[in-house]
């Protein structure tokens, strides 16, 4: 904010001196600090459907007659207020899965359900902070004089601070499979889908159904989030949940516990395999999930059934607001080759990306896309996906707030109870701010109120 003072600030004052700074600096701060709005142009007229009679007009003249809406962007180092936003929905998404609400019965909360975390396999040692029993030890502790085949050491003896640089970092370059990394990243989302149907396989067999028996017996929820690690490779954070066949509403059989589930979670996943393309260029792959797998019980988070509900929705809910950039990586996509010398980034995540552009653009690699996810270190997939039964949308949280504030306006205006149709018309204009209202943005954004008080 402070950088933003000397430009910005006359321009601010000479724009409080105007008539119309009130109804400005209301359609700036309604906005809660989003970094990048975007501008629409246009109108609306608000009709009584009964009448015919146009009730209400809008058409924004406060912004170069614009009208500002949030952008919407769901990673916090692109917009703070939005993620915010973002991540507030994901979590009572989450929620409403655990315990009910949002349309979800409250039934929802007897049935089986876990919380299971899948990570990627190693390709190669790198520097980690491992602790135990609140102290932190060794890195990779290995003899005196050990090394690789290219001559680095072949462990290391220091005790990492939770923010060193070298958290991630291959310990040697050389020996990292980078290309097996990029593949798995690119396939990630094919091993999870995978996953599910091989779960569903695991758990008839453990009770004697068929498939087709299975399907008729219990349905799998889930809803999942990607987080990047620091090596720069995504592992996932589940919740998986058994209902009867109709879904959250019916109750799943007898036979469908809690620790059937998490042992068939377990069996699944080292059992499933995807043989990689391109063979024939960076030799064979068979890709697969890391050997650590964290299964628990959801109510073994807290005291309560609740309140574990609770903490498992705000883990996966915080990782909903992240992106690559967490692991080092870029924000934006990478467009030429000749940009990769100029990324800000270090030196594995460079390798990573200089890998996916070098494989995306090989033919057995072509589908795969590196090149346009090569600022995802290859990773293409959703950050944040759902069955469809699991629990309510996005989309329909976002409509329940959008018709909330709509009802609102229609009391303020004394229209609350006719029957009316609102008729828009808006196109995009761009966007931004001026350098005024970015600073007033910045006022807003850093001081948390939303109203700008």
């Amino acid at each position: 904010m402070t950088a933003l003072l000397p430009k910005n600030l006359d321009a601010l004052v000479a724009r409080a001196s105007e008539p119309d700074f009130a109804v400005w600096r209301r359609n700036i701060v309604r906005l809660g600090g989003c970094t990048n709005p975007i501008h629409l142009v246009g109108g609306a007229t608000v009709f009584d459907t009964t009448t015919g009679e146009a009730l209400f007009s809008y058409e924004s003249d406060v912004y170069g007659g614009r009208l500002l809406t949030a952008c919407g962007n769901r990673r916090a180092t692109v917009c703070p207020t939005c993620s915010r936003l973002y991540r507030a929905d994901t979590y009572q998404l989450i929620r409403a899965g655990l315990v009910g609400g949002k349309n979800v019965t409250e039934d929802v909360s007897g049935h089986p359900r876990v919380f299971a975390t899948l990570t990627a396999p190693g390709f190669g040692p790198v520097h980690t902070r491992r602790e135990r029993d609140g102290q932190v030890r060794a890195c990779r502790p290995r003899r005196p004089g050990e090394c690789c085949r290219h001559g680095s050491p072949g462990g290391c003896h220091e005790r990492h601070t939770a923010d060193d640089s070298r958290l991630g970092e291959p310990l040697c370059p050389r020996c990292y499979d980078y290309a097996g990394a990029v593949l798995w990243q690119a396939h990630a989302g094919q091993l999870w889908h995978r996953f599910g149907l091989e779960l569903r396989r695991e758990i008839a067999r453990r009770v004697g159904l068929s498939r087709t028996e299975i399907s008729e017996a219990v349905r799998l929820s889930y809803a999942k989030v990607a987080e990047y690690q620091r090596r720069g490779l995504v592992h996932f954070h589940a919740v998986i949940r058994l209902d009867g066949p109709d879904g959250p509403a019916s109750v799943p059989p007898g036979w469908a516990t809690t620790s059937l589930l998490a042992e068939a979670v377990r069996t699944v996943v080292v059992r499933v395999r995807l043989v990689a393309p391109g063979a024939e260029v960076v030799g064979p792959r068979v890709l697969r999930f890391g050997e650590q797998v964290d299964v628990r019980p959801i109510a073994a988070f807290g005291a309560g059934e609740r309140l574990a509900s609770a903490a498992v929705a705000g883990y996966i809910a915080k990782y909903a607001a992240k992106g690559a950039e967490s692991a080092g990586a870029v924000d934006g996509r990478v467009h030429h080759a000749r940009d990769l010398v100029m990324l800000p980034v270090r030196a594995h995540v460079l390798r990573l990306i200089s890998t996916c552009w070098w494989l995306g653009g090989l033919p057995p690699f072509e589908p795969l896309g590196l090149r346009r996810w090569a600022h995802m270190l290859g990773y293409g997939g959703h950050f944040s996906t759902k069955s469809r039964r699991y629990s309510t949308t996005l989309t329909a949280l976002r409509r329940a707030r959008a018709d909330h504030r709509a009802e609102e306006q229609r009391t303020a205006l004394g229209i609350g109870e006719r029957p009316t149709v609102t008729v828009s018309q808006w196109r995009y204009a761009g966007r931004g701010y001026s350098p005024e209202a970015a600073l007033l943005a910045v006022s807003v954004r850093e001081s948390g109120d939303p109203h700008g008080a």
